[in-house]
């Protein structure tokens, strides 16, 4: 989820209660709920470092627990350099209440983080398999609504915020279950058509609730298009106009390069789209659960490779 959900989270779990329960405790939780995110700071080695990087070791089972060590460490820090004597008296900072604020928060990140189709990877750096929720948008107003309607609401009382935070736990329950039915229906209907479904995603899209964007691999390819539950349920699926596999003649080329090598760590549904361009091919990869148009998306990479002593008959098919 965006920076703004983990924040309203880690200020709604505050104004539930858990701040009371030791000095710091706000400051605890908002910075908890944020701190798997200091892998963004791939992003300054480029958007192909970054999504090969992301959602990794910082969010995976190792980061579950020293994150929150390490966060409970600087607080204890900053409680003896910042705070007086007197204030430490009269609101002392508890050390165990903090790791459990940190470790309760920090848990919420990568939990959020799941429900979305950017996908997480719980077990890096032991595993780097990706797992996928398919529930919220990874922006979703809806939820913003609801815990931003809680905090303006608490005015003092700690009813209001856990009201928000069950209403979200109820939002996502509902909007996982929508997901599963949206799968066996696209999948139904997808099977009857006469195509065997080798892969599925009915992912959330923005703002609204009740439609979803589907991505259906079969032995063809892919195709893709929106489910919608309102006025009644409908598929409208149209065939993508690319390679679902790399081409074969340039396979080689492809897996020596490092850039293509952690974009496809991350792709989830990949596409090549081949050109060729003065003396050279250029290869576009998408990824078909964020965008159609492999030129033009952050979820995309262009690779130019020479075509000089390649035989033409090598070359694949232009597009």
């Amino acid at each position: 989820m965006d920076p703004v959900t983990h924040t309203l989270v880690g200020a709604t779990l505050a104004r539930s209660g858990l701040r009371k329960r030791t000095a710091l405790g706000t400051a605890t939780l908002l910075i908890a709920v944020n701190a798997p995110d200091i892998d963004a700071i791939a992003y300054l080695w480029g958007n192909t470092t970054a999504v090969g990087l992301r959602r990794g070791v910082t969010h995976g089972v190792v980061a579950l627990i020293v994150l929150p060590l390490v966060l409970t460490g600087l607080m204890v820090l900053w409680d003896r350099l910042a705070r007086g004597p007197a204030e430490r008296k009269t609101n002392p900072l508890v050390a165990g209440q903090v790791l459990f604020l940190a470790a309760l928060a920090v848990a919420t990140h990568p939990l959020l983080d799941f429900f979305n189709s950017y996908g997480m990877r719980f077990f890096a750096p032991l595993s780097f398999e990706w797992f996928y929720g398919d529930t919220l948008f990874i922006i979703d107003p809806w939820v913003w609504a609801a815990l931003i309607s809680g905090l303006w609401m608490a005015r003092g009382s700690e009813r209001a915020p856990k009201l928000a935070l069950t209403g979200v736990v109820f939002y996502a329950l509902v909007m996982a279950g929508s997901n599963v039915a949206a799968r066996s229906i696209v999948a139904s209907q997808v099977e009857r058509s006469g195509n065997a479904v080798m892969r599925l995603m009915a992912a959330p899209v923005a703002a609204t609730p009740f439609s979803r964007w589907v991505v259906v691999e079969d032995e063809v390819g892919y195709q893709v298009g929106l489910f919608s539950w309102l006025p009644r349920p409908r598929l409208e699926l149209s065939r993508l106009p690319y390679d679902h596999e790399p081409p074969a003649s340039f396979g080689a080329d492809l897996a020596g390069d490092p850039e293509v090598r952690r974009f496809l760590s991350w792709a989830r549904f990949p596409y090549y789209a081949v050109w060729k361009q003065g003396d050279s091919h250029v290869i576009a990869i998408g990824d078909a659960r964020y965008t159609v148009d492999p030129e033009e998306s952050w979820a995309s990479l262009r690779v130019t490779i020479p075509s000089v002593g390649r035989r033409s008959a090598d070359e694949p098919p232009i597009r």
